[in-house]
């Protein structure tokens, strides 16, 4: 096992073990952004948000972290 397999099989268990608390944390930083830029990139965060958080099912491969 390479040292990138290894990464992604760390990433994979802290993902699985922390799923709920790293997509409220997209979901808060999400929300500071559209804050800060007073509303005008409205759907361009959301695509990220989304983005961020089907990355994040994808590493642990459950639907269990999204809301």
């Amino acid at each position: 096992m390479g040292f990138l397999d290894k990464a992604k099989a760390q990433l994979t268990k802290a993902v699985d073990q922390h799923g709920d608390k790293i997509a409220e944390g997209i979901d808060k930083a999400a929300s500071a952004v559209d804050k800060q830029t007073g509303g005008k990139h409205t759907d361009k965060i959301a695509k990220g948000r989304q983005g961020a958080k089907d990355a994040l099912e994808k590493l642990d491969g459950k639907n269990d972290d999204l809301r």
